[in-house]
Order: C-alpha cells, then structure tokens, then sequence
C-alpha cells in the first residue's frame, strides 16, 4: 500500500446558497450549504461546518475500530458525539475546537481501562485530527453490559 493517496471531490453550485458535493468513485451526492448562523442561511441541511466536525468523528470511529482489531479488543456498541466550536480568531472565523464523546458498550468491567486506552490510542491516530489545528477534546465514557 501506497502512503500517498488522493481523494477527489466535486462540487456544482445550485442555487442561492446551495451546491452538491460528489465524487466520482462514490455512490451517493451530499447537499451543502451555508448554515443558518450566516447571512442567507439554509436550515436543515448539511454545511461545511458540519461536515468538518463530521469528519472528524468519523475519522476517529474508522480508527477505533483498526485500533480495536489490532488491540483484539471486544465491544458491543461503540457512539460518538461531536461537537465543534466555531470562533472569530484575529478576525477570522474558525473551528477552534472539536469535544468527542464516545460512548463504548463492553461486556466485562474488566475491559473497561483497555477500552478506555483503545480510544485514546485511536484519537492520538486518526489522520484527519493530525491533519487540522483545531484541539480535539477526548471524553470517553464506558458502559458495561
């Protein structure tokens, strides 16, 4: 495998201020826009802001489950929230950071540290958070089943 790799993405503008992102080795099509907190506005609907944030929180689920499969570590459910906070920094608007709260289900008390170090390992890996400036925030939480 490769360590360099490309992902391409295209975007058609549709009206107001609403475009379509796609690509061309993927199956389905993403309606963005602007979010409602700027002028113009769309509710409702995907907005770069929160495809941001969604990519990290799926960045980091993609990376606990490899870690979880390399680590031989078992679970029953595993959900994250994301919340990113987009701030004006030197006049400049920007997600300054992004809180995961993952929630993992095990079966053993046990696990409950493995599980605990299995996501941080996952955090401190994930490629997208390596990639950005925002801080990410880690709260994990376990439950037993």
């Amino acid at each position: 495998m490769s360590d360099q790799h490309q992902y391409q993405v295209k975007l058609n503008w549709i009206e107001d201020r609403k475009g379509i992102l796609q690509s061309d080795v993927l199956n389905s099509k993403i309606e963005v826009v602007t979010p409602p907190e700027f002028p113009k506005g769309i509710p409702g609907l995907w907005s770069p802001e929160h495809l941001f944030v969604a990519s990290v929180n799926s960045c980091f689920m993609t990376t606990f489950l490899a870690v979880s499969e390399n680590s031989r570590f078992e679970f029953t459910k595993f959900e994250c929230n994301a919340v990113g906070t987009l701030d004006r920094v030197e006049g400049k608007f920007c997600i300054t950071e992004i809180t995961l709260s993952p929630i993992l289900t095990i079966k053993e008390e046990t696990l409950k540290d493995k599980g605990i170090r299995v996501m941080e390992m996952s955090e401190k890996a994930c490629l997208i958070s390596n990639s950005i400036t925002s801080k990410v925030i880690l709260q994990p939480k376990v439950n037993i089943e």
